[in-house]
């Protein structure tokens, strides 16, 4: 007994124990890889549900060019992190342009192909220059982002605690896949993938997929980035597609229903959560729900999914396959969820939201 103490104190000492720290504290260690527009919306709202939970410990929180341009989506997430009272977790800027799509190219494949509804970034009555800032009806912020690139960060922080961090993508995969580009094993180092994104035959009237079911912006934005991390032999890889996500609804009832509690969060999602025309759904949430709370899912099959990189009308769908059709050349199975319990879900969003922030775990 005397030896196994002197054991953990000279490891503690130096350092050694991740594995120790993680089981005494309890929680189950993440980082968030977000095209975190906002403020509030699915972006914002994902990370906050992360954050609020007492089961996580958040490593960081990695941006990436999306549904906002980079330096936007930094400042968001600073800026809520600052009024939620959680400026211990880092904020570390990442890619700010897709490994090969450019907005150029994109205009004319529309001219060729048919408008696309949602560009991110790149959305005309949305756009302005990557290098300035846009509104911020939350305040800027004062705290700044992590001095190094989200690429580095992410293969560091797996290379500190192996096979214990799960890596959260709620966007384009860019910074992943410049992470496995630094580091082949930063994916097998890794507990699992869990990510939003991919469409495969949702049922649904909302325009951007009747015609267009493969479709789907966090895969589509980047293509080339998305083959190479689900081409990556991660352990295991949980996926949210459209087709479980439209089954979602964000309501004024849910926002007020948050707007009801007092916690900083709720303070924040009352403030500035709205909802953008007919269709609102909690997209990135439910991936971050999920993941929680395995349970909500009541309905998953096992799917390989990969892009069309070949460049014409199809460039940058989702490709799907079974285990009796697959290809030679994939990616390993991704656990693909097909339906929910959709009260249990929002009751969840809410009582997140409305919790007292949890206090930062000891690192």
């Amino acid at each position: 007994m005397r030896l196994v103490r002197l054991w953990i104190s000279v490891a503690l000492a130096l350092g050694c124990l991740p594995l120790l720290a993680q089981s005494s504290s309890g929680r189950r260690r993440i980082i968030i890889d977000q095209d975190a527009a906002g403020p509030a919306g699915t972006d914002q709202q994902s990370i906050l549900l992360l954050i609020q939970s007492p089961q996580t410990e958040v490593l960081g929180v990695t941006v990436v060019t999306g549904d906002g341009w980079l330096k936007d989506e930094v400042a968001h997430t600073l800026r809520m992190l600052e009024l939620i009272g959680r400026t211990d977790i880092p904020v570390v800027a990442g890619a700010e342009y897709p490994l090969v799509r450019t907005k150029e190219e994109t205009e004319l494949w529309e001219q060729q192909y048919g408008a696309v509804p949602w560009v991110g970034a790149w959305t005309p009555r949305l756009y302005h220059p990557p290098d300035q800032l846009g509104p911020m009806p939350e305040g800027k912020p004062t705290t700044k982002p992590l001095d190094e690139d989200a690429a580095h960060f992410l293969v560091r922080m797996v290379r500190k605690f192996p096979h214990e961090i799960t890596i959260y993508a709620g966007g384009p995969m860019t910074n992943l896949a410049i992470a496995l580009a630094i580091d082949p094993e930063f994916a097998s180092l890794a507990k699992e993938l869990v990510y939003m994104g991919g469409s495969l035959n949702p049922k649904t009237d909302d325009p951007e997929f009747v015609n267009t079911p493969r479709h789907e912006f966090n895969l589509w934005f980047d293509p080339e980035a998305a083959h190479m991390v689900l081409r990556a032999p991660w352990k295991k890889i949980v996926c949210t597609t459209v087709d479980i996500s439209v089954k979602t609804r964000m309501t004024q009832a849910l926002i007020d229903r948050v707007k009801a509690g007092s916690s900083p969060a709720a303070k924040y999602i009352g403030t500035y959560g709205r909802l953008f025309g007919q269709y609102n759904y909690l997209w990135d949430e439910l991936a971050a729900a999920a993941w929680l709370d395995p349970s909500l899912i009541t309905a998953k099959e096992t799917r390989y999914l990969d892009l069309d990189l070949s460049r014409g009308a199809a460039y940058g769908n989702t490709l799907s396959w079974t285990e009796s059709d697959k290809p030679q050349i994939i990616g390993p199975p991704e656990e693909v969820q097909v339906d929910l319990d959709a009260d249990r879900f929002y009751k969840m969003f809410v009582d997140l939201l409305t919790a007292p922030t949890p206090k930062p775990s000891m690192r």
